[in-house]
């Protein structure tokens, strides 16, 4: 998605504005539409082609009550707009499609998991991985930026889950389909549905057979066999017993596509404000300011951009009054350009303190599972790269994913000036 920085919302006309439609993120100024928005319409209702409406919410105060507010609102009649008037086959075995207290219960083990000694274990694995990726970059010569932090999620996720190296490309390309499956590089001639279905089926069939391998050959009762999948067979719910094979298939493919979301589009994103080498020499010179700078590029690139939930009984919003069984569209990347929230939010600023955390992980109880391990990695990397690399320069254009879901690109042509060893 395009990371613009719009200056004229009148211009915009809200009645033909089309957020669902993944042409306005390739192509389009979606920054522009939600800036309208925010300051005209901030709780507006968009009537579908198919008959299908549903209402965006476009603020940090009401995006965060929408995806905080369980009880009014809930996750699990579909989070994603591409689910509108269908059911959520995931509903109530997946995390995201989940409310508490049944989603706390199957949260519990995956978070302990994900924030214990699995991520201490992985962590040099992991630098060791990001370490290759750069080491293929020639000093001086072009090469594509996101499609080299495209390997990203592979080179954590599937490090920390244990899967198999020559699996890797496969289900990158696998996850790519089904965050983007309208997008012209990603669409198979069936078209968008049939191959966001297709990508489902693939990725949860190599999940199945991860699993199905790890049991034929025994487990350990403590879980000690070292990645994430094992922990998850052996690591027992709160109420006693263990994840069913159901839900341990059906969250490792959520794990993924979150790793998905988040690993390559930050850097991306950030890249193109740092292709200026005044703006790259400030932070690489200045350690001291990798955390702040990693939360100030969640919020500059907002990689999920929004997410789905229903109204549970008639709600109050605003001065707009949204009725039992509603679709509202929570957008992120336009709550995280809520100057109310973020003063000046079209300036990348690694100095950035700001009162109030950005949503880029969301915010309430499906707060990303994820964000402890996408920080580490968004951290190794960032390191690494500033390690290796005196500047990078823009050598084409962008290239923007066909995406209503994800923010984030398939193409930055760069190239990079690399220190002296």
């Amino acid at each position: 998605m395009r990371l613009s920085r719009p200056a004229d919302q009148e211009a915009v006309d809200l009645e033909k504005a089309d957020l669902a439609d993944p042409v306005l993120y390739g192509e389009g100024d979606p920054h522009a539409v939600w800036r309208a928005m925010r300051e005209r319409d901030p709780v507006h209702w968009q009537q579908g082609h198919d008959g299908l409406g549903f209402w965006s919410v476009t603020t940090y105060d009401d995006v965060s009550r929408v995806l905080r507010d369980y009880t009014d609102f809930t996750s699990e009649h579909g989070t994603l707009l591409n689910l509108l008037g269908k059911e959520d086959p995931a509903s109530r075995r997946q995390l995201p499609a989940t409310d508490p207290p049944r989603h706390t219960r199957m949260r519990s083990p995956i978070q302990r998991a994900l924030n214990s000694r699995i991520i201490e274990t992985h962590s040099e694995y992991i630098r060791e991985e990001v370490r290759g990726l750069l080491d293929t970059v020639q000093d001086g010569v072009p090469f594509d930026f996101a499609e080299l932090t495209g390997q990203l999620p592979m080179a954590v996720t599937g490090t920390l889950m244990g899967l198999d190296r020559a699996d890797w490309p496969r289900l990158t390309y696998l996850t790519s389909q089904a965050i983007a499956p309208d997008d012209p590089e990603f669409i198979t001639a069936e078209g968008g549905e049939a191959t966001l279905h297709r990508a489902h089926r693939e990725l949860l069939a190599s999940f199945q057979d991860a699993m199905s391998r790890r049991l034929e050959r025994g487990l350990q009762e403590d879980g000690d066999g070292g990645d994430l999948i094992d922990l998850l067979l052996t690591m027992k719910l709160e109420d006693g017993r263990r994840m069913g094979a159901g839900e341990i298939v059906s969250n490792c493919y959520s794990l993924l596509l979150g790793a998905n979301v988040t690993t390559p589009h930050v850097p991306n994103a950030v890249l193109l404000e740092l292709t200026d080498d005044e703006a790259y020499g400030d932070w690489s010179a200045r350690p001291q300011l990798l955390d702040s700078g990693i939360e100030e590029a969640l919020r500059w690139s907002s990689p999920a951009s929004h997410f789905v939930r229903y109204a549970q009984r008639d709600v109050q919003l605003g001065n707009v009054t949204i009725r039992a069984g509603e679709p509202v569209a929570a957008w992120l990347g336009s709550a995280n350009r809520d100057r109310t929230a973020f003063p000046d939010p079209y300036r990348f600023d690694i100095r950035r303190t700001p009162e109030r955390r950005n949503l880029a992980f969301g915010v309430g109880p499906h707060y990303c599972v994820g964000h402890a391990v996408a920080r580490v990695s968004l951290r190794i990397f960032f390191q690494e790269m500033f390690e290796q690399f005196e500047s990078f320069v823009l050598t084409g254009e962008p290239s923007h994913l066909h995406s209503n879901f994800i923010a984030g690109m398939k193409h930055l042509p760069v190239s990079a000036v690399r220190r002296p060893r």
